[in-house]
């Protein structure tokens, strides 16, 4: 069909469909043609200005988003191409001053946009304000795993080890296969020395699964010391071979390294929960010698989104209540079980003294979220 019968949209459909095949170049040829007939069509030159980002033209990529400003001064996606640009070219405080614009127009309801601003800022190290564009798409659409896993990210690059586990652990909840998301908190477990728990992740995933070779080293350690496997074991070789692709044949040196990493002197593993049950023990004590409450309530949200609220003994016995499998049985064991699901997932040891341990324990795991 002859350019002159296409539509805007069909350029617009075109350059996408290049686009998302990392096809810049061809991408940014039809725009420009379309634009050619189409010189006041807002997308196509949003479309040229996100292949000039691609493509790392930042100063072209400014200038076309300038234009879709120019005619249409409040469109929501040249505002965010706008300040990811400037975040490029080192402008923190113009890309901050474009994403607030954002929110005073109201598109903080826009998940993907809130989304696609928080990436942007996390790109750029601003963490802080990346996680407020997270909350704002996680606010927007509750049932996100990506708003959840960004926020995920962002809680772990701020240090709340405990808001990540949660967040991670929602973005599986709503979307079990979320690859990303299990890797991420599987690295996140090895790093704090969950690594049983590490293990339990990555052995959910699949070498595909993998794009980093962090990952992999680590399911290969921990396959090697936990099941005593040796290098040529048939159960590694999937693994070693997705290896090579990512970062080349391993380096037996480096391989010996990672084993010396994750023994103990005595040539033995370490044991990952020895802290845990330390701290466990402190909080079993805290919570004996603490007196009770005079009916304090709380706001906590569970993995599935449920907000509870009431005293600490209210809202152990609504979450058992709201568990079909549990709601006839007795409370002592609805906690152990809780306890051990949650160990299993995340190394972390729950105590199951009192409601208010229990609760601050899952909240540790990431189990769930003390919002009040």
């Amino acid at each position: 069909m002859s350019d002159a019968f296409l539509s805007s949209d069909d350029f617009d459909e075109q350059a996408h469909q290049l686009y998302n095949e990392g096809r810049y170049d061809d991408a940014l040829m039809v725009l420009k043609e379309g634009i050619a007939l189409y010189p006041h069509a807002v997308e196509l030159h949003i479309g040229k200005a996100y292949a000039h980002l691609a493509r790392e033209e930042y100063a072209w990529s400014r200038r076309s988003f300038e234009h879709v400003l120019s005619l249409d001064p409040d469109h929501e996606d040249g505002l965010a191409g706008v300040g990811e640009t400037l975040l490029k070219l080192g402008d923190r405080d113009g890309a901050i001053k474009v994403f607030e614009r954002i929110l005073q127009l109201g598109f903080q309801e826009d998940h993907e946009l809130m989304l696609q601003v928080g990436r942007a800022l996390f790109r750029e190290g601003l963490i802080g304000p990346a996680h407020r564009f997270f909350d704002l798409a996680a606010g927007a659409h509750a049932e996100s795993p990506d708003a959840a896993a960004c926020l995920g990210y962002a809680a772990h690059r701020l240090g709340n080890d405990a808001g990540s586990l949660y967040w991670l652990r929602r973005a599986l909840e709503l979307e079990p296969t979320f690859a990303e998301a299990r890797i991420y908190l599987a690295n996140l477990l090895y790093d704090r020395g969950e690594t049983e728990a590490a293990l339990h992740h990555l052995e959910r995933t699949q070498p595909e699964d993998h794009f980093d070779e962090l990952g992999i080293w680590r399911h290969i350690e921990l396959k090697k010391s936990v099941y005593r496997l040796p290098d040529e074991d048939p159960e590694l070789k999937p693994w070693l071979a997705r290896l090579a692709e990512v970062a080349g044949d391993p380096d037996p040196v480096d391989m010996l390294l990672a084993e010396v990493e994750a023994s103990q002197a005595d040539g033995g593993i370490r044991d990952p929960h020895q802290l845990e049950l330390f701290g466990t023990l402190l909080s079993e004590l805290h919570a004996m010698q603490k007196k009770p409450g005079q009916g304090e309530s709380h706001l906590v949200v569970t993995l599935s989104g449920q907000s509870i609220r009431g005293t600490w003994d209210e809202i152990l016995l609504q979450m058992k209540d709201a568990d079909r499998e549990w709601a006839h049985g007795s409370m002592s064991d609805f906690m152990l079980s809780l306890a051990r699901r949650g160990q299993a997932e995340t190394g972390v040891v729950i105590p199951t003294t009192d409601a208010e341990a229990f609760i601050r324990g899952s909240a540790e795991a990431g189990v769930l979220r003390i919002v009040q």
